[in-house]
């Protein structure tokens, strides 16, 4: 099929930048971008491309030149849906937080809603592709629904799971490492592949895309996130030891990451890993494990995860037991609240939880963070105590120990203890002589990720306490 309409079900961190790419290098196709929230939507076609709803470098380019010409966002999604040859469903994904498969399993609710749409909606053959991170076998599900309500069209599913690091995003799109697709070995199966080769051929190299079945390509994002955040835990559960024996992390990482049987990346000690796919997809992955009745696995790949929430309270109590064991009543403050550099996104920032565990200690927490907003911070910290049943009351108090600001002077001015959390550049770049004058003394510095000069930072006068430093 000559993909001529592209619909894409979702305007999030995976649908907007993805189809912006697309759009910029397949101009003869055009691309619809559509999604529920019509302030989403709203935010996409602002003219200010400083306040996309997404923050990546490079975006605002992408949009710039695509959008209006054969880029469009828009809330009608049954339009969209009918004029579309090919269809990406990249709505989110998260785990279920109720009923069967609770804390681990994928909540599909919302990629299942896409699917009946779709069906109820379609008037002609159409291809659907799978961009959201899903389980083994999804594709199946979604073949049965298509199959079984619509009005008697044909579907192909394909699997095109995202590879992309935020903060890296677009030049991941524009010089990915692979590209994978997976469909059905039949006839119109690989018909289908091929013509979302097509697409990507437009700006790839056939030996950056790479076509297998269905299952594998499912399986292989899950595998992939799997297998990053296990070094990860890897070099942060070192990161213990070497604080323990007075070893140097980065020295560790270093040595180790020269072989070329390991090499040198993920091995970045740091107060643990967040963002939307590492927890969730090996959450996913631990719950097929024990679906299919393999507990020594499920339980090999939940480790990854025990060690990570380890490292975000080891954290957290370093901060209390190096301010003379208590923290109620002090300002710490905290630099970065999103999940890494160069993005807006926050869920499951290591931060929330050091923020959580310091708060039922009793300190006040003060934020900075170049992009996150005093909302997003609010909304992560409430949705978090709503989850364990606290009551609005019991959260309500809890948010009055949490501060925002619009600048870092402000976050740090008689401060108590100032924690680092996200690895953003800027936060080298700020007059440590001038912080360390406005501190309470003795002014410590947690440097959850490493990033900040240690020796000069003690010539100051601050007590620095990094991670996997002795």
């Amino acid at each position: 099929m000559k993909i001529k309409n592209i619909c894409c079900l979702g305007a999030g961190y995976v649908g907007g930048p993805t189809m912006s790419v697309i759009a910029l290098k397949c101009p003869e196709i055009k691309v619809t971008v559509v999604d529920l929230n019509e302030s989403r939507i709203a935010a996409w076609n602002n003219e200010d491309l400083d306040n996309l709803p997404v923050y990546e470098p490079g975006l605002a380019d992408v949009v710039q030149e695509a959008r209006g010409r054969n880029l469009f966002f828009s809330s009608d999604a049954d339009q969209a849906i009918e004029d579309a040859d090919m269809i990406f469903i990249a709505v989110n994904t998260p785990t279920k937080n109720y009923g069967e498969g609770k804390g681990m399993a994928a909540d599909l609710k919302f990629v299942e809603l896409c699917a009946r749409q779709i069906a109820r909606v379609a008037k002609n053959d159409k291809i659907i592709v799978e961009k959201s991170t899903l389980p083994v076998r999804t594709a199946e599900t979604l073949q049965t629904i298509l199959d079984h309500t619509g009005n008697g069209v044909k579907f192909e599913v394909l699997s095109n799971p995202e590879f992309l690091a935020e903060g890296t995003a677009i030049e991941d799109l524009l010089n990915a490492d692979r590209v994978l697709i997976g469909g059905k070995q039949t006839e119109s199966g690989k018909n289908a592949i091929q013509s979302l080769v097509d697409i990507y051929a437009h700006w790839l190299s056939p030996k950056q895309i790479l076509t297998t079945n269905v299952w594998s390509s499912e399986l292989s994002k899950l595998t992939a996130n799997a297998f990053l955040a296990q070094r990860i835990s890897s070099i942060n559960a070192l990161s213990a030891l070497c604080e323990a024996t007075e070893a140097d992390v980065d020295e560790v990482a270093n040595a180790i990451g020269t072989d070329s049987r390991i090499g040198s990346k993920f091995l970045k000690a740091s107060v643990g890993f967040g963002g939307s796919c590492f927890q969730k997809d090996i959450l996913n992955l631990v719950y097929l494990c024990r679906y299919f009745n393999l507990p020594e696995v499920a339980d090999y790949w939940e480790q990854i995860i025990v060690l990570n929430d380890y490292q975000k309270h080891r954290f957290a109590r370093k901060i209390i037991t190096s301010l003379f064991n208590t923290v109620s009543g002090k300002k710490i403050a905290f630099l970065g609240w999103a999940f890494k550099k160069d993005t807006n996104d926050t869920r499951e920032s290591a931060a929330i939880y050091v923020a959580e565990y310091l708060i039922e200690d009793g300190a006040e927490i003060h934020v900075y963070d170049p992009k996150v907003s005093k909302e997003k911070i609010v909304e992560d910290m409430r949705y978090l105590w709503g989850l364990k049943g606290y009551t609005d009351q019991k959260i309500e108090s809890k948010l009055s120990q949490i501060f925002v600001y619009q600048s870092h002077e402000d976050a740090l001015d008689q401060s108590h203890a100032v924690a680092v959390l996200t690895e953003w550049d800027e936060f080298k770049m700020y007059d440590w002589n001038a912080i360390y004058a406005n501190m309470y003394k003795p002014a410590f510095v947690f440097d959850g990720r490493n990033i900040l000069d240690t020796e000069k930072l003690i010539s100051i006068g601050f007590k620095v306490k990094g991670i996997g430093k002795g």
